[in-house]
């Protein structure tokens, strides 16, 4: 080794020892007779401390050190006589005697400090260099320990880590999918993984009844702050289960990581029928760390000749406790945050409960005080709270006020990033209609098995068929999704059927499954928890990027490698591929 000790290990009991470190130059300050280098490694900082009296020639040297400069250094620890006890080296120093460049560096294109001035594209240009700084690096530390959780937890329940292929056969159902070429078989393509679904159910027929795996997936999507071409999943499926055990399972999981990584123990974990969170919440993953739940009014609001509500099929709000005295300004802000072209909504009512007990809304020409007194009890509003209300067609309308909801909680400080409120949300539609295609689409995924009291609806109701489906949410945003699998070839088969594949599409696409089925499939089910979302809860991040080492950009590339990129011209040929579209 080319050290003795690390930047960030020595303390106040190595006085007096001679230690060789290595490292890189933070930053150095030339004071007269003396010179100071700030020396970091992955972790920490030591100082070092080079005097012209002892060595000139040394002091020289020093002092043409650059930020960023590599260099290996031999001294004796002495003791600071300006402890800094924000360090865990502050109380201690090297008076170097030997100094050695190891390579030297370009100026950086931004600092690298824990509050740098570079913007984000330059950082992702230059992530090797962002990588060295403490808040990136201890989110990669953070994701490490996690990951090592999770091997420890289901190691202990007798999960097996299974790789499965990441050439796989590209299927129609899903987002997009990533496709590579086959120089082999010209003219036909593999697919990159979403999941490795249909392999993890593969593994339950072959008697691998525990399995799991931390594993590299790709969706061909539009991406958000939460989403990246390629992804890492934690993917596990059990055999001989019910959803029950499984819930039970994988709470576990996550109550184990939050003890053993962040020092949070998790109260038992509460369950909402997917029903109650749309009906309450307007969302399939609410953020329930606030309660503010929507309250329906169309009983007591309709027949009064106001034309937004009676025109409505659903008329919902929420109370904001203590905002009665918003300004209109306020008021407007909202309404102009709800009209915004992604949320989509046309306007907001609202009704203000003043200090002095009195009602005052903004449709106050359609409704009198007795009524404004029966949306005040809908509400169970107190003086000094504000009713905010929207109107429109079901689904549309939850989801904007959901949006509205959040608003506000962000607003009055209610989304602490340090609290957290886990949730199982169960019984997902089965099946979801797309109106583009005018046919149902699997809300979850194709394998997924409705509820055994719901599989005669398929024929009648297939809209209302619920599945055996759960999601697992953290603070208002889904960390883990799974179901109970489908193992029968007959009802697989019907299931494809509603789906709308013929026979001949079914055997083509997932014949493989089909057919495994009939060797005996067990019972099974399974979960997949988005890992790169839950480290950045734990985190407290918004984005996942920065808990990935080497993340893509809004537009999918990767500027510092510049990729994705061309090919040579007789790449392509080997390829069979036509570069005229």
């Amino acid at each position: 080794m080319l050290r003795t000790h690390t930047c960030g290990e020595l303390t106040i009991n190595d006085l007096n020892k001679e230690v060789t470190l290595t490292g890189w130059v933070q930053k150095s300050r030339d004071l007269g007779g003396m010179t100071f280098v700030d020396m970091r490694d992955r972790y920490g900082i030591t100082q070092l401390t080079f005097n012209s009296d002892d060595d000139a020639e040394l002091r020289a040297k020093a002092r043409e050190l650059g930020r960023e400069f590599v260099i290996r250094v031999t001294g004796k620890v002495i003791e600071r006589s300006n402890k800094n006890l924000k360090m865990n080296t502050g109380e201690v120093e090297i008076k170097v005697a030997k100094l050695e460049l190891l390579n030297a560096a370009k100026l950086p294109p931004f600092l690298i400090e824990d509050e740098t001035d570079g913007g984000d594209d330059l950082r992702l240009k230059y992530r090797y260099l962002d990588l060295r700084r403490n808040p990136v690096r201890n989110n990669l530390v953070l994701r490490h320990k996690m990951a090592q959780e999770v091997r420890k937890y289901l190691d202990g329940l007798d999960f097996i880590e299974v790789e499965t292929p990441v050439l796989i056969k590209s299927t129609p159902e899903g987002a997009r999918d990533f496709v590579v070429p086959s120089r082999m078989n010209p003219g036909e393509f593999y697919a990159l993984p979403q999941s490795p679904q249909t392999f993890k159910q593969l593994l339950m027929v072959s008697g691998f009844d525990r399995y799991f795996q931390i594993v590299k997936c790709f969706r061909d999507e539009d991406l958000r702050a939460d989403r990246q071409p390629e992804f890492t999943q934690i993917d596990c499926e059990m055999a001989f289960i019910e959803q029950e055990d499984i819930l039970n399972v994988f709470e576990g999981l996550i109550r184990q990581l939050f003890k053993n990584v962040k020092g949070v123990d998790l109260a038992e974990v509460p369950r909402m029928q997917y029903a109650d969170a749309m009906r309450l919440y307007g969302s399939d993953k609410p953020d329930t760390r606030f309660d503010m739940q929507f309250v329906e009014l169309n009983a007591i609001v309709k027949g009064f000749d106001f034309p937004v509500f009676d025109s409505a099929e659903l008329v919902i709000g929420i109370k904001a406790k203590a905002c009665a005295e918003y300004t209109r300004k306020q008021i407007d802000e909202l309404t102009d945050f709800i009209k915004r072209p992604q949320i989509g909504a046309t306007g907001l009512i609202y009704l203000r409960h003043g200090a002095d007990g009195s009602l005052k809304s903004s449709v106050d020409k359609f409704y009198n005080e007795d009524e404004l007194k029966k949306w005040s009890a809908a509400f169970n509003t107190e003086p000094g709270d504000l009713i905010l209300i929207m109107a429109g067609q079901t689904d549309k309308v939850r989801k904007q006020l959901s949006e509205l909801r959040l608003e506000m909680g962000n607003r009055l400080g209610l989304r602490d990033k340090n609290v957290y409120a886990p949730l199982w949300v169960l019984d997902f539609p089965l099946l979801e209609w797309d109106e583009d295609s005018q046919r149902f689409h699997a809300m979850h995924h194709p394998f997924t098995s409705p509820k055994p009291e719901d599989i005669a609806m398929l024929d009648t109701n297939p809209g209302e068929v619920r599945a055996n489906a759960y999601d697992m949410v953290v603070n208002g945003t889904e960390i883990g999704g799974g179901s109970i699998r489908i193992h029968d070839r007959e009802l697989q088969s019907l299931m494809f059927k509603h789906l709308g594949f013929s026979v001949e599409e079914a055997q083509k696409q997932f014949g493989f499954l089909l057919d495994a089925f009939e060797y005996g499939a067990p019972p099974h089910g399974g979960i997949a928890f988005g890992f790169d979302r839950l480290v950045s809860i734990f985190a407290g991040l918004d984005s996942i990027r920065d808990v990935i080492a080497f993340p893509k950009n809004n537009s999918g590339r990767d500027v510092m490698i510049d990729s994705p990129s061309t090919i040579a011209d007789e790449q392509l040929k080997e390829l069979k591929i036509s570069t005229t579209l």
